[in-house]
């Protein structure tokens, strides 16, 4: 396999998007939108997230709402497995498992279907577009094992140092792709 990392680290530092003051004052949002928007940029973060895995390693991917779906459902087909969208609170229709959490801008809640989908005993890998605080992918982990999954892994494009996000997730596996 050849070294992403470069390719990654350059994709996201030509191509993404600084926004200050968003979603509230004080907080600076980076957007990877473009990064995702460019071919070669979205390759290399596919290739990245998905790399030292293997098919059959992880039963699903799961994405968090909304640009995780994008990275997941590429993640998913390379790994020739299914994939998991971890909803925002009032997208799914009841009933759903649901987890609440803090942000660093207010509060919020994922969900996931409670019918039609079991997860117990299965493998899932998370994959998300940015690390922060880790409350999101906090919340993520403890929704899935509530649901009776095992997180294998949480994998990020990229990290913002600073905000105490890897510290909140000990004990699970975490892979940044780059920094911030």
């Amino acid at each position: 396999m050849t070294d992403v990392a470069p390719t990654i680290s350059s994709a996201v530092e030509r191509l993404m998007r600084r926004v200050q003051d968003f979603p509230s004052e004080g907080v600076e949002f980076c957007d990877l939108t473009p990064v995702l928007a460019d071919p070669e940029g979205f390759g290399a973060v596919v290739e990245g997230l998905s790399a030292g895995l293997v098919p059959g390693e992880v039963d699903y991917v799961a994405g968090l709402d909304a640009r995780g779906f994008l990275l997941a459902g590429a993640v998913a087909m390379r790994l020739h497995t299914g994939v998991l969208a971890v909803r925002k609170s009032g997208k799914l229709p009841p009933p759903v498992h649901s987890r609440s959490y803090e942000l660093e801008y207010g509060a919020a809640t994922l969900e996931l279907p409670a019918d039609g989908l079991d997860l117990t005993g299965s493998r899932v890998l998370v994959v998300d577009d940015v690390l922060a605080t880790g409350g999101t992918l906090g919340a993520a982990v403890g929704l899935l094992e509530d649901c009776g999954a095992t997180v294998a892994g949480l994998s990020v494009v990229l990290e913002v140092p600073g905000l105490g996000g890897r510290d909140r997730l000990t004990g699970t596996p975490l892979t940044c792709l780059t920094v911030a």
